[in-house]
């Protein structure tokens, strides 16, 4: 059975061959195509009709948010996932007004990747939290929210961790608890404050202003 079909578009060999080795070992993949610059990723999509597209920012005549944005306009329905090395502000807002589904940087694990583009070829944003940090440090002002106020001091400093991008092998290591408890425990908040994953963990952290209060 066909699983998620992806395409590569960067102007690093080593880094579209590193994609397809982490894609080809992982279940429920598909590599259907690759491109070095932003013109081939826009032809391509086009011809591939891919489930999601992943560009890098910074490739040779088209960059990636240009290319993002030829995509959107021909092709609506592909998922863009934004995989760079960069995530100045500029770069970041000019992506986002492009119309991608997500923005992930390179050093992200391999779980990450593979967990990022299933979320967006399922139609969620996904954003890492030092690019959600930037987006509501710009637009949003702190807003108190009574979800918040009705933890423990426990949950908060739990929640400060997610936000912070720890995984919860990372989280259990410094509280001192097992991996397997902390992923019940992070579960169990995410349900109480009626979240569905880690990017709205980080949207409501610092929408609330806890991130600013260290």
């Amino acid at each position: 059975m066909t699983g998620i079909r992806v395409m590569i578009a960067d102007d690093s060999r080593i880094s579209r061959l590193g994609l397809r080795l982490l894609f080809d070992e992982a279940d429920g993949f598909e590599v259907v195509g690759e491109a070095a610059d932003g013109e081939q990723a826009v032809t391509e999509v086009w011809r591939l009709r891919p489930d999601v597209t992943l560009l890098d920012i910074r490739m040779p005549g088209v960059n990636g948010i240009e290319a993002a944005r030829r995509i959107k306009a021909a092709e609506p329905a592909t998922r863009i996932l934004i995989l760079t090395t960069f995530d100045d502000d500029a770069y970041v807002h000019g992506a986002l007004r492009a119309g991608v589904d997500g923005f992930l940087l390179k050093d992200a694990r391999r779980e990450e990747i593979l967990n990022a583009v299933r979320s967006v070829a399922a139609g969620k944003a996904q954003l890492s939290p030092s690019v959600a940090r930037k987006v509501l440090d710009a637009v949003e002002l702190p807003e108190p929210d009574a979800r918040i106020s009705a933890l423990s001091s426990r949950e908060v400093d739990l929640l400060r961790l997610v936000a912070e991008g720890l995984t919860n092998a990372e989280i259990a290591a410094r509280l001192g608890l097992r991996p397997t408890t902390v992923k019940t425990y992070v579960s169990l908040l995410f349900g109480r404050l009626g979240m569905r994953d880690r990017v709205e963990a980080v949207v409501l952290a610092h929408r609330s202003g806890l991130m600013r209060h260290r």
